[in-house]
């Protein structure tokens, strides 16, 4: 990677991976691309290079999921984005880092205009979150990350923006040892836990939690949507 740099915020370090640029790169534009629970961002980097090379400056936001709310990750992602040269900065955001984007734009509004794309994210609450925060085991396994907004009481999307909202239906994940997750489901988030009042567009496709961030399908429909605002029925 040709940019590696560090940004430090009340505590909390975001790791900034800038990747080279590409020869049809989208003028004046990045996408800012965020990790969910319990991962490390180096699992975004295949997304972040298909994206990449569809045109787009991509950035992978690195945040403290288990060791920060979401709340405190929204303030460090504002800072983040404070360095960024671009004039439209889009979010592409899988599981918990759809509730950091939507805590971003909700506690500092005025951000630069852009899409948003939220791959499985429980915006409306996750049941296996709910269950397990029952459990010392499980308060210990998700930390600071069980907050209000993975327990249903996190931010409202604020408008203002395109968004598009992408959802599995591969049940095989942390679900299997939940019971009661309601289906379809892609393993770990429920279908009906990703819908947001007031997106844009959405869309179901075959693939398991991890899938979102791993699949070929996935990203074309990520790209189709940061490029036109909508989802393509079509794309295979």
């Amino acid at each position: 990677m040709d940019d590696h740099a560090f940004v430090k915020d009340n505590g909390l370090l975001a790791d900034k991976h800038e990747q080279t640029r590409h020869p049809a790169d989208k003028c004046g534009e990045a996408v800012v691309v965020l990790h969910g629970l319990w991962m490390p961002a180096a699992a975004m980097s295949v997304l972040a290079r298909r994206v990449r090379r569809a045109g787009w400056t991509t950035h992978v936001f690195s945040y403290a999921s288990r060791h920060a709310t979401t709340r405190a990750n929204a303030a460090a992602l504002g800072v983040f984005l404070r360095d960024l040269n671009a004039e439209r900065i889009h979010f592409v955001a899988h599981s918990l880092g759809g509730l950091v984007v939507i805590q971003l734009l909700r506690d500092f509004p005025g951000q630069r205009p852009g899409r948003v794309v939220l791959l499985g994210t429980p915006y409306l609450g996750s049941h296996v979150a709910r269950r397990i925060s029952r459990h010392l085991w499980g308060r210990w396994w998700c930390g600071m990350g069980l907050d209000a907004a993975l327990l249903g009481d996190g931010p409202r999307w604020p408008g203002g923006r395109e968004l598009g909202v992408i959802a599995g239906t591969k049940p095989f994940g942390a679900g299997w040892i939940v019971p009661g997750l309601p289906k379809p489901n892609d393993g770990t988030v429920a279908a009906a836990e990703t819908v947001v009042a007031g997106a844009t567009d959405s869309i179901t496709l075959p693939v398991t939690h991890a899938g979102l961030v791993y699949s070929a399908k996935v990203a074309r429909q990520v790209v189709q949507f940061l490029s036109t605002g909508r989802f393509s029925r079509q794309v295979s």
